[in-house]
């Protein structure tokens, strides 16, 4: 198995002045190599589950070493102490997106995820939505009334929370409404009464989709996750 040493090395080795430069005007801070996805799986994937140099990864600060360590952590080891030490250290939405696909697969999501989306914090609360939204994607013995309550909540705080986080509760929206058809009108009807959802992102391309449109296109393509 890799040594964080060599990890760190192959990680700046892989890095590339103009990715760092992109990352950079994504918000990402100045600690990383500016390492590509494209570089970043393979080298996951080759490496395979290693939970205990994901710890170690994470703790160097790198934004690089930071992702990788989501994609080789054990969801099986994951414990709520190691996650809620990822969750508040996290410092940015690429490593909140990536944290966010870690933690939906380990034990603690719920419970993590009924916790962290009530968070003041911008990047807390990130992760907290975006794991909801992967929860009515992907875990089909939660009833549709567990997301009803979030579905009120994100149409009367959306506008009021902060930055990332208004994007990830739009995207929770719209999982809530691609997962049953019940869920679908009053996820339409949420997003109808909230209009709207204004998401600065810095120097980048990126926009927020629209709520409504993206769940009736995404519903007309695939249909729901739940019957």
């Amino acid at each position: 198995m890799p040594t964080l040493s060599e990890t760190m090395a192959e990680l700046e080795n892989f890095g590339s002045p103009n990715i760092r430069k992109i990352y950079l005007n994504h918000g990402f801070g100045d600690h990383t190599f500016g390492v590509k996805y494209g570089d970043m799986k393979p080298l996951a994937k080759r490496i395979g589950t290693d939970h205990a140099l994901a710890l170690q990864l994470w703790e160097t600060g790198n934004h690089d070493a930071r992702i990788l360590a989501g994609m080789i952590a054990d969801p099986k080891q994951a414990t709520p102490e190691m996650l809620e030490g990822w969750v508040y250290s996290q410092t940015n939405y690429a490593q909140s997106d990536e944290l966010s696909k870690y933690v939906t697969k380990t034990p603690h999501a719920r419970a993590m995820a009924e916790k962290w989306a009530q968070d003041p914090g911008e990047w807390v609360s990130t992760v907290g939505w975006n794991v909801l939204g992967q929860l009515a994607l992907t875990d089909k013995l939660l009833p549709d009334s567990f997301f009803e309550p979030y579905i009120a909540q994100i149409e009367r705080e959306i506008h009021g929370r902060p930055n990332r986080t208004r994007y990830a509760m739009n995207g929770a929206l719209i999982a809530f409404g691609m997962r049953s058809a019940s869920l679908e009108a009053k996820a339409l009807a949420a997003g109808k009464a909230i209009g709207e959802v204004h998401v600065d992102h810095g120097q980048t391309g990126c926009e927020t989709p629209d709520a409504c449109s993206y769940i009736q296109k995404a519903v007309e393509k695939k249909g729901f996750l739940v019957k």
